[in-house]
């Protein structure tokens, strides 16, 4: 069955960088889209940026300039280094995967998801 599984999340200081990794399995199972979203204390869950299988990509506004996707499709693996970090890019940040179909303006509607990662807590103090 098909797992998405993140890593990378951490501690850091104001203006530190951390770099999430998602890996999904099996090697079988090719997402079209593949995005990360987050979720604060207290707030809801956003989204944070998405890459499609043909390489459109899309940035929420608050992170545009610091953060930066990446995937491998041939690995099934999607990134997310974080730069200049702030107190509230504080979340558990999760990654999603879209099996088929058009994303690219309704990238940040979580229900358009058909797998969800289990998260990786990232604190910016």
């Amino acid at each position: 069955h098909v797992q998405l599984v993140e890593s990378g999340g951490g501690v850091e200081h104001l203006g530190g960088s951390l770099r999430l990794t998602c890996e999904a399995t099996p090697n079988s199972f090719r997402p079209y889209c593949m995005a990360w979203f987050r979720q604060a204390p207290g707030k809801e869950r956003e989204g944070v940026a998405v890459a499609d299988e043909d390489g459109a990509i899309v940035y929420a506004d608050g992170v545009k300039g610091r953060f930066t996707i990446s995937r491998d499709n041939a690995k099934n693996t999607l990134w997310l280094q974080m730069n200049n970090l702030k107190p509230e890019d504080t979340g558990i940040y999760y990654c999603a995967a879209r099996s088929r179909g058009y994303c690219y303006d309704v990238w940040d509607r979580g229900s358009i998801y058909d797998y969800w990662g289990q998260g990786t807590q990232v604190t910016v103090s």
